[in-house]
C-alpha cells in the first residue's frame, strides 16, 4: 500500500522562529526593524534561519509520522535573503541528519506556491503562499484545533487506513 503524503512547513511548525531571533544581536535587529514602510523584515537577516530551535515535540513527531507517512518539508524562504535557503538545508541536516538514512534526505522543497504540490496533508501555520489552496487537507498548526504536535500526530495516526 502506498503511504499518504504529508508536507510540513518549517517556520513556526517544525522550527521556532522566535528562538533564532532571540539569538540575533539587538544592533542587527534594529537594521531590519523597519523596511522604510513600517514593515519589520526580520526574516531577511542573513544566517537567521540556521539559528532556530525545533518546535516542542517536532522532532519526535516527525520520527513517529515517518513510520506511517511519506514526509516532505515544504517551506518558503524570503526572496531577498539567499542565506535563508541554505540555512534551511543546514537546519534539516543538523536535526535530522545529512545522510541517505535521514527522514528528509532530498525531501526539502522551497516554494512560494505550496498549492502546486500534490499530497494528502499540509501542516502549516499560515494560509499564505498557497497553503489555503492546497488540494489535500490543510492542517493549521497552532490553531485551536491543532495547537501542538501531540494533537497533530494523534489526528494523523487516526487517518491511517486500517487493513
Amino acid at each position: 500500500m502506498t503511504k499518504m503524503i504529508i508536507y510540513v512547513d518549517m517556520d513556526n511548525v517544525l522550527v521556532d522562529f522566535q528562538s533564532g531571533l532571540n539569538r540575533v544581536p539587538e544592533e542587527i535587529k534594529k537594521q531590519y526593524a523597519d523596511d522604510g514602510n513600517g514593515k519589520c523584515i526580520y526574516d531577511e537577516i542573513p544566517g537567521l534561519f540556521a539559528l532556530m530551535d525545533p518546535m516542542p515535540g517536532a522532532i519526535e513527531a516527525m520520527q513517529e509520522l515517518s513510520k506511517h507517512f511519506d514526509l516532505y518539508i515544504l517551506s518558503t524562504a524570503p526572496w531577498l535573503n539567499p542565506s535563508a535557503w541554505s540555512d534551511k538545508v543546514e537546519w534539516v541536516q543538523r536535526y535530522f541528519g545529512a545522510g541517505k538514512d535521514s527522514i528528509f534526505y532530498k525531501r526539502l522543497i522551497i516554494s512560494h506556491h505550496k498549492d502546486l504540490n500534490h499530497g494528502n496533508y499540509l501542516i502549516d501555520d499560515r494560509w499564505k503562499n498557497g497553503a489555503s489552496h492546497f488540494k489535500g487537507e490543510w492542517i493549521e498548526f497552532g490553531s485551536s484545533q491543532y495547537p501542538d504536535w501531540p494533537t497533530v500526530v494523534k489526528y494523523l495516526l487516526n487517518k491511517i487506513p486500517k487493513p
